[in-house]
């Protein structure tokens, strides 16, 4: 499932891209590293590589060119996903490299990036607190107004579903709010009846749910 939707993602940003720099790089193919967070962190926790922009290129305060690993763009809001490679110990690391990496991330911040690193070693150490970083950092780009007479678990439940960004059961958001199953399918059926909440599968007996508005 991945290589088909990898392929015709990347495929679909060299036919739309309009630079010549990035449509090289882009024909060259992506890192190692970059594809194994594709493929291993992102796709399985997202589901889809949709708003992301591999080797995007943006320009510095010395009107030069700098190619993030990926960028995450959905409405037109900015984040930077940079995977960073293993070296023995940080005086390995050139100190012409060093300091473009702080340079490259101090202009991104200024210019209102979120700006997410991850180790390579971390994605094949830690997958699970990647994935979990990853939902995390989606979810800042996805507004959701608490209207302010929900009660504490219905707001508590908008907020789940925010960062899960997938459809999910009523026995997840019961483990999570600390209530039973029977109290927590009746916070669900009321943020149905709200329009807040939409039925992801299920019909005579509802079986999973997702906010109405997720990108």
């Amino acid at each position: 499932m991945f290589e088909l939707v990898y392929q015709d993602w990347l495929r679909k940003q060299i036919v739309e891209e309009k630079s010549p720099r990035r449509r090289e790089l882009l024909l060259g193919g992506l890192g190692h590293g970059t594809v194994d967070f594709l493929r291993n962190i992102w796709f399985p926790a997202i589901g889809s590589l949709d708003h992301l922009y591999p080797e995007y290129e943006v320009r510095d305060f010395n009107n030069g060119y700098r190619y993030l690993d990926l960028a995450y763009m959905p409405g037109g809001s900015k984040g930077c996903i940079e995977i960073h490679g293993y070296r023995s110990h940080a005086r390995d690391v050139e100190v012409s490299r060093f300091k473009d990496l702080c340079m490259k991330q101090a202009l991104l911040v200024l210019d209102d990036w979120y700006f997410l690193p991850i180790a390579y070693l971390s994605i094949r150490d830690d997958p699970g607190m990647c994935k979990q970083l990853v939902l995390s950092f989606v979810g800042k780009f996805l507004s959701i107004d608490t209207p302010c007479e929900l009660s504490w678990a219905e707001a508590e439940t908008l907020r789940f579903g925010r960062r899960l960004l997938r459809a999910f059961e009523a026995r997840e958001l019961a483990a999570h709010l600390h209530l039973s199953q029977n109290r927590t399918r009746i916070v669900l059926r009321s943020l149905v009846n709200k329009k807040l909440l939409i039925v992801a599968s299920g019909q005579q007996r509802y079986r999973t749910y997702r906010l109405r508005n997720v990108l």
